[in-house]
C-alpha cells in the first residue's frame, strides 16, 4: 500500500495568505504559517495564485520563491497559467509541481507541451466534475502526475473513468471521514481546512491513523525506550541541536513517556527535575522545537535530536543555553558550508555598505557586465590551470570563480540555500 498523504493548501493574493479563494482577509505571516506546516507534519503544500494581473502574479511567484527557500516538503503551485512561461517560472521558483485547471479548454494542451518538456512528475490537474476527465481519459494518465480533485462527491465517477491517483479537498473535520477517505485505493492524500488550520495537530493525526492501518510519513523509531540505558533516576539525557546550523541549543532530560510523546506528536517533550513532571518545550512560550531526528549515541545512554527551533531555545531569551565563554581559542574555520556562506556575506555587506578601495564595490560599481567578464575569464583560466600537472594553480584559480560568482549572486540577488536546493532536486 502507498504513503498517503496530508496536504496543506495556501492561498496567495498580492503576495500574502488569504482565507480562501472567495475570502480575501488576510491570515498569519505567510513565511511563519509555511515553516510551521514544514515543521509539523504536513507532506505537502500546495500555493493557489489567485492572481488577475501579470504585476500580482510576478508578485505571488515571487514569494512562492521565498517560500522555497526554506522548505524541505514538496511543494505544488498553480492558478493563473495561461503559458508554458508561467509553469516555467513556478518549477524555477523551486516549485516540484505546477498545478493546472481542467475547467480552462487550453490545459490539456499546455499539460501535454509541459509533461514533455519538465516530465509528467511534474505536472497536476485540479478537478471540480469529471467532464474533463471523461472526454480526455485515454490522455490523463499519460500527462499528469495527479488530480486534486475539490468535490469529494465524484471520486467513484473518478475511480471509475481512471486509475490516476489523487489528492481530495474534504470539509469534513470528522476523524471517521478522514479515514475513510485514505482507506480508498486511488488516494495519494487529503486536503482541507482541517488541514490547513495550524492548530490541529498532525502529528497525532499521522499517529492515529497509522494505528487504524494507513501509511503514513510518520516516525516509526527503530529503538525502544527499553534498549536505553537509563540513569538513576530513570532518565536519559538529551542533547539538541539545530537541524540547519547544527548549534547546540539545550541540554534536557527524558523519561519513557517523553521519549514516546516526542515521537508521536512530532514536538520534543521532555521531563522536568525539578517540577517532577512532563513538558512539551514551547507549549507556553510557543518556542516549539520540531523533531527532524533522534540518534542514541555508541552506549545507548545520550540521544542527539536535531530540531527546527522556533523562536529562542534558552528561556533567558538567548538562542542557545550555550552562551558563557569559558576559554576560546580562535582558530580558522574550513567547514566547505561556512566558509561560502561567510564569504558570500562579506560580499553582500559590501553591496549594502560601500568600502573605499573594496575590489568587490569596484565590480559593483561597474555593473553586471564587468562581473559577468570577470567570471568568463576566470572561468577560462580553470580551463587553463587544469592543464597543468600541479594541482595549487586550480585550486587558486577554482576559489577565484567561487569569490566572481558569489559577486554575480548578490547582484542577482541568489543566496547559497536556493542552490543547494536545487542541487538536491537533480
Amino acid at each position: 500500500m502507498e504513503t498517503k498523504n496530508i496536504v496543506a493548501t495556501l492561498y496567495l493574493k498580492n503576495g500574502k495568505a488569504v482565507k480562501s479563494t472567495k475570502d480575501f482577509t488576510e491570515i498569519e505571516d505567510v513565511y511563519q504559517l509555511c515553516q510551521m506546516y514544514n515543521d509539523s507534519g504536513i507532506d505537502k503544500i500546495v500555493i493557489l495564485d489567485l492572481s488577475t494581473s501579470d504585476d500580482e502574479h510576478e508578485k505571488n511567484i515571487n514569494t512562492i520563491k521565498n517560500i522555497n527557500r526554506n522548505l524541505e516538503i514538496k511543494v505544488c503551485a498553480g492558478g493563473n497559467i495561461n503559458r508554458i512561461e508561467d509553469i516555467k517560472k513556478l518549477l524555477y521558483a523551486g516549485c516540484m509541481q505546477v498545478m493546472l485547471n481542467a475547467a480552462k479548454p487550453s490545459s490539456i494542451g499546455l499539460a501535454e507541451e509541459a509533461s514533455q518538456r519538465f516530465g509528467k512528475d511534474r505536472i497536476v490537474l485540479s478537478v471540480h466534475n469529471v467532464d474533463f476527465i471523461y472526454k480526455h481519459k485515454s490522455h490523463i494518465e499519460e500527462t499528469f502526475h495527479e488530480l486534486y480533485i475539490l468535490d469529494t462527491k465524484i471520486l467513484d465517477a473518478i475511480d471509475n473513468l481512471s486509475e490516476i491517483p489523487y489528492v481530495v479537498k474534504t470539509e469534513s473535520c470528522e476523524y471517521s471521514d478522514i479515514l475513510f477517505l485514505l482507506s480508498r485505493k486511488n488516494i495519494r492524500g487529503i486536503t482541507g481546512p482541517l488541514l490547513n488550520d495550524p492548530k490541529t495537530d498532525i502529528m497525532k493525526l499521522k499517529t492515529e491513523l497509522s494505528a487504524d492501518g494507513i501509511i503514513m510519513d510518520n516516525f516509526a523509531p527503530d529503538l525502544k525506550w527499553s534498549d536505553f540505558k537509563v540513569n538513576s533516576e530513570g532518565l536519559v539525557p538529551v542533547i539538541v541541536q539545530d537541524y540547519r546550523t547544527d548549534e547546540v541549543l539545550m541540554l534536557a532530560y527524558m523519561n519513557e513517556e517523553a521519549f514516546y510523546n516526542t515521537i508521536n506528536v512530532g514536538k520534543m517533550t521532555y521531563f522536568s527535575r525539578s517540577r517532577q513532571e512532563l513538558w512539551v518545550k514551547g507549549e507556553t512560550s510557543g518556542h516549539y522545537q520540531y523533531v527532524k531526528a533522534l540518534t542514541a549515541d555508541c552506549d545507548y545512554d545520550t540521544i542527539l535530536a536535531k530540531v527546527s527551533q522556533v523562536g529562542v531555545a534558552c528561556h533567558t531569551g538567548n538562542p542557545t543555553c550555550f552562551f558563557n565563554n569559558i576559554v576560546k581559542k580562535d582558530y580558522i574555520e574550513k567547514n566547505p558550508l561556512k566558509v561560502l556562506e561567510s564569504v558570500y556575506d562579506v560580499i553582500k555587506d559590501r553591496k549594502e555598505n560601500p568600502k573605499d578601495g573594496s575590489y568587490t564595490n569596484y565590480l559593483f560599481d561597474k555593473g553586471i557586465d564587468k562581473i559577468l567578464k570577470k567570471l568568463g575569464e576566470e572561468s577560462t583560466e580553470i580551463v587553463i590551470a587544469a592543464k597543468n600537472p600541479d594541482p595549487e594553480e586550480i585550486k587558486y584559480e577554482i576559489s577565484d570563480f567561487l569569490y566572481h560568482c558569489m559577486v554575480l549572486m548578490v547582484e542577482k540577488g541568489v543566496t547559497w540555500e536556493e542552490i543547494t536546493q536545487e542541487l538536491s532536486q537533480r
